[in-house]
């Protein structure tokens, strides 16, 4: 008896597509350390420079529409590629799949914390890891800045959005004030009528009002507290913590000001996204049950967002005025990256085998196009023998 010959599924086919997304979806949640700047550079080499799914060009648009609206931008930009790739179900898997790793993990440690009082110590892991991101950084900046930078007129925004970013001006500000100013400057050099806008799109969360008084916990509150926060929130998962410390430990008591600072802690030292912080927090106030529902609620905006603005990021290309305004978000984003950039090698580049491994890895990721999450792991591995050759 023979067995029957399934038909081969041609090599792009949709379900190809879903499995490619989701296979780099969950690598990316298990491997991209260092916080936004280094979850794009780790998803550009890999959609851009291995899978040529995007050009630059195309990729830049996605992350100046991303800095547009609310949510981790990080996690937003794997859902824009999944969504790319294949469709809503992309959309849906590539989320799901990046996040989940980074929640697991933060869901495991406050297990661990709940019963012992205490956090996973993850230093010289990060030790080699950060070394890495900060090249994986940089290999980013530098591809992206030649399709960002292509006019004078952009690396002068550039300068001025790094400069602004430095002295602590709010990075939505800069961002939108760099689009006003290239788009008002293509109007007035082409001094040609043109059609279409771009429009706002008001947080769908921002409807949600928090209620005020402290009060015992109830998954409702939880619920609708992290939704608030997942639909308003702009800028790094950084400014999480302002938003933790005001309505869960001010506002709501639910936690104390030591255990936000635990919960951040397993954010910065998990793979993926930052935002999984709410599922440490979840946890400590709710326990599994509160966990999910925390996860749930942070990211449910995200995926919102972006199933409705996804379609829409072409066609700002097509009129000067709109296009030109996505140049300017796009100059302003890739500056702000550099001092991201910056700002995080003065934490990670601390003594001579940091050094080297910074420029090691630079060297291998722009001369040779190595894989960055095999370089994370290469760091990870580096930083664990010099904690046993240091220790003994």
């Amino acid at each position: 008896m023979t067995e029957p010959v399934l038909p081969e599924q041609p090599a792009d086919s949709p379900q190809t597509r879903l499995r490619e997304v989701s296979g780099l979806a969950l690598l990316l949640g298990m491997t991209a350390f260092g916080g936004p700047a280094a979850h794009i550079a780790m998803l550009r080499d890999n959609v851009v420079n291995r899978r040529g799914w995007l050009t630059d060009r195309q990729f830049l648009d996605l992350l100046g529409a991303t800095n547009l609206i609310p949510g981790p931008n990080s996690t937003e930009m794997v859902m824009h590629i999944g969504m790319e790739r294949a469709g809503r179900r992309g959309l849906i898997a590539a989320g799901t799949l990046f996040i989940l790793p980074a929640a697991t993990i933060s869901l495991a440690f406050a297990w661990a914390y709940s019963r012992y009082g205490t956090t996973p110590a993850a230093g010289w892991l990060l030790y080699g890891i950060k070394p890495v991101v900060i090249a994986v950084i940089l290999q980013a900046i530098w591809g992206l800045g030649k399709s960002a930078f292509g006019s004078p007129s952009s690396i002068a925004l550039g300068i001025v959005a790094a400069a602004l970013a430095i002295r602590g001006f709010n990075e939505l500000a800069i961002l939108l004030g760099a689009g006003v100013v290239m788009a008002a400057g293509r109007w007035f050099a082409s001094r040609r009528e043109t059609a279409g806008a771009l429009s706002p799109l008001l947080p769908l969360a921002g409807l949600l009002v928090a209620m005020a008084a402290p009060q015992p916990y109830n998954p409702f509150t939880l619920f609708w507290r992290f939704l608030k926060i997942g639909g308003t929130l702009y800028g790094s998962g950084y400014v999480l913590i302002a938003f933790l410390q005001q309505d869960f430990v001010e506002q709501l008591g639910w936690i104390t000001p030591q255990q936000l600072i635990d919960a951040v802690a397993v954010g910065q030292f998990t793979p993926g996204p930052v935002f999984s912080t709410a599922t440490f927090v979840g946890y400590l106030v709710g326990g599994l049950s509160g966990a999910v529902i925390a996860t749930v609620a942070i990211f449910l905006p995200a995926f919102v967002f972006i199933a409705l603005v996804h379609h829409h990021v072409a066609k700002i290309r097509e009129f000067p005025l709109t296009a030109g305004f996505l140049d300017g978000v796009n100059a302003a984003a890739i500056a702000l990256m550099a001092v991201v950039m910056y700002e995080l090698s003065r934490d990670a580049i601390v003594d001579a085998p940091t050094i080297l491994l910074a420029i090691g890895a630079a060297v291998l990721l722009i001369r040779y196009r190595i894989n960055s999450a095999l370089l994370i792991a290469i760091g990870a591995l580096a930083g664990l023998l010099l904690r046993r050759s240091i220790g003994s």
